[in-house]
């Protein structure tokens, strides 16, 4: 008998760049994770939360992808991928299917840019890190900063 038990979906956070896509997956103290691309725009995660629950599920990206190129970052409250896209260009929608997405997938607004409103000024968007404090007495451990915009500009 199992002690595991699979639960639906975390919510998924999702935003794009011309030549990358944000998923920002909400899943605490995650163990054991897996994160798998393919370049036809499969995206395939499964991890071990923290009531030990499995968590699985695969999206179909709207486009094609490089799977040598996709990163994965932990944070404390949730864990980020990036995902780049084979050809630059903005996608119309996230997934490939024209249906509705799923309740648990939503825009990022916090790191969404609009195609005309996208820097050009050859910063890159990796500089976006997750920070913590060591002692874990802050609040926002595991937020996401983004990069000192006064250096960035000159």
């Amino acid at each position: 008998m199992s002690n595991f038990s699979k639960i639906s979906h975390p919510e998924v956070l999702w935003a794009q760049r011309a030549d990358k896509v944000y998923l920002t997956l909400a899943l605490t103290n995650a163990k054991d994770i897996s994160v798998k691309c393919e370049p036809q725009g499969s995206f395939n995660f499964s991890a071990v939360g923290p009531k030990d629950e499995n968590v699985d599920f695969s999206l179909e990206l709207y486009g094609k992808i490089l799977p040598e190129s996709c990163k994965t970052q932990m944070g404390l409250r949730n864990i980020l991928c990036t995902v780049q896209k084979e050809e630059k260009g903005w996608w119309k929608r996230l997934l490939k299917s024209e249906a509705k997405p799923a309740p648990y997938i939503k825009v990022d607004w916090n790191r969404w840019c609009d195609e005309d409103e996208e820097p050009d000024n050859g910063t890159d968007d990796d500089d976006l890190k997750y920070t913590s404090d060591d002692d874990g007495s802050g609040s926002d451990d595991g937020m996401l900063y983004l990069p000192d915009l006064e250096k960035a500009i000159k």
